[in-house]
């Protein structure tokens, strides 16, 4: 069904330390070997698809990490190297003081037969955006598309490869890309600007890349699709939804916008004025989640799927998998309906359910000291996998570092604050706890003065604003604010999170 073609495996284990490569060669199923750990102070480990194996008793010391960085291609911007020719990838962790102190060693493979499940699609000619979890064989994939592509279909293919992993290390590609032809980049901030180049300077039917994750890059993919090049690529993410609720790549799928119908539209429509609804073509035509290495999840019309979502519809969804003999087997599938509010960021938790949260970027001290003077005991975690809010501020959210990708990814609710002023820590509080025991003066205060700024916003151009829940009398009052500005408002959700709308008419 799949058949390994190279795995290069003895170039992996040739930059071991000896005594690590000795126990790991006499394993039974070495060729099923996903990576190796080595990390200062602590005993390597090998990590295989249903176990992991110690591999010494002895601790890996700094000798064990220079012996084998010392046999590695120098490690880029994004701490990863490679082996000359091959498909492995060495991924560093250093100290502050950039000193190597644990090291990654991943097997490459290049896997010929991954794609049989959506050949098809392949050969369609439409651009295909490939989701799924860290190791489900992303990469794999895309390798055998270029591969397919180039010599199959005699497509002229760049691959626009910015950490070596399609492609390998090395000025010479590795054979299992094909007839097409790899561009590396020198840093990964630049890979934008590679993916522009490619389709300036050679002319390509098809361009394929991996891991799209920041806004530039999702502009320039935008800008490839429309000058009728296939893209074929990867982005963070694991399913279509995922990608909605990210404001960084959701232009992959067409873009969220918040839109008000007139009155007479909302009727026809069966909904409130103000809707969410899709803001231009998507980039990428189809969607394919990779549930498993054998089964795929495919959105075969991304913009209609998009729109389903939004009005709350379901669209049955299109599943594959490979049989016991090899034969791809196909169904459909009927989601549950998802509803419009997914794609918000502000979501208050339910009442009697405080939440977990996991701050960053944010002044802690001043969020204890507000939840003291109301009598609240806040539940703060440290480990994502615990939290059910992820709290941060404004400044830090457009950055995008990884840890708010890996929130995004794992569809966490996040709350973002303009500011750490106390303000808007009250504002979180009064909007994560309706039944904080917040002064009523101090709520009013905070509540009317949020309607006076989301008035000042939306004469200022902002189409629509939706302030924070609040109770039947407070959002009278802020009702009145936009009536006396001028502007139309209405109030939306279920009580006790039901929260005002100002927009003009």
């Amino acid at each position: 069904m799949q058949k390994v073609i190279t795995d290069d495996l003895e170039a992996l284990l040739d930059i071991l330390p000896p005594h690590i490569r000795q126990l790991l060669s006499q394993q039974k199923d070495i060729s099923q070997l996903l990576e190796v750990i080595l990390d200062l102070g602590r005993p390597p480990e090998a990590r295989f698809p249903q176990r992991e194996v110690v591999l010494n008793s002895k601790e890996v010391d700094q000798e064990d990490i220079d012996y084998v960085a010392s046999r590695v291609s120098s490690f880029g911007d994004d701490n990863r190297a490679g082996i000359e020719r091959t498909l492995h990838r060495i991924s560093a962790i250093r100290n502050r003081k950039g000193r190597i102190v644990g090291l990654t060693c991943r097997v490459g493979r290049a896997v010929f037969g991954t794609i049989k499940i959506i050949e098809d699609l392949i050969q369609s000619g439409k651009s295909i955006l490939l989701l799924g979890r860290p190791g489900v064989g992303k990469t794999t994939m895309l390798r055998e598309v270029a591969r397919v592509l180039a010599d199959d279909l005699s497509k002229r293919v760049i691959i626009v490869d910015t950490s070596n992993e399609i492609a390998g290390d090395g000025d010479i590609p590795h054979p299992a890309i094909g007839h097409a032809r790899r561009m590396q980049v020198k840093t990964p901030t630049m890979q934008h600007a590679v993916m522009i180049e490619a389709v300036e300077n050679h002319m390509p039917e098809v361009i394929v890349i991996d891991e799209i994750g920041t806004e530039l890059e999702a502009q320039a993919a935008r800008t490839i699709a429309e000058r009728g090049v296939q893209l074929v690529g990867t982005a963070h993410g694991n399913t279509l939804e995922n990608l909605m609720m990210n404001p960084t790549l959701s232009d992959l799928i067409g873009g969220i916008q918040s839109v008000t119908l007139g009155d007479e539209e909302a009727k026809r429509r069966g909904t409130q004025k103000s809707i969410l609804e899709r803001k231009s073509p998507p980039t990428f035509d189809i969607v394919v989640e990779i549930q498993d290495r054998d089964k795929v999840a495919i959105h075969p019309d991304v913009g209609e799927m998009v729109d389903a979502i939004l009005r709350g519809q379901s669209v049955a969804t299109e599943v594959r998998w490979l049989d016991e003999t090899g034969e791809v087997r196909i169904e459909k599938q009927a989601p549950v309906t998802t509803a419009k509010k997914t794609v918000k960021r502000k979501q208050p938790v339910k009442e009697g359910k405080p939440p977990r949260l996991y701050l960053f970027g944010v002044n802690r001290g001043r969020i204890e000291q507000v939840a003291k003077e109301w009598r609240l005991s806040l539940d703060i975690v440290n480990s994502l996998n615990d939290a059910s809010l992820f709290v941060t501020s404004k400044s830090y959210y457009r950055r995008k570092p990884q840890i708010i990708r890996d929130a995004e990814a794992a569809s966490l609710p996040i709350y973002v604050l303009k500011s750490n002023t106390p303000t808007q820590v009250r504002q979180l509080l009064a909007n994560i706890y309706p039944t904080a025991g917040e002064p009523r003066s101090d709520r009013l205060e905070v509540a009317l003065g949020e309607a006076e700024e989301a008035v000042e916003r939306v004469k200022s151009g902002r189409g629509v604003v939706e302030l924070s829940p609040q109770s039947a009398y407070i959002r009278r009052l802020q009702h009145l604010i936009a009536e006396r500005n001028n502007l139309l408002s209405k109030s939306s959700g279920k009580e006790p999170t039901r929260w005002v709308t100002i927009y003009k008419g």
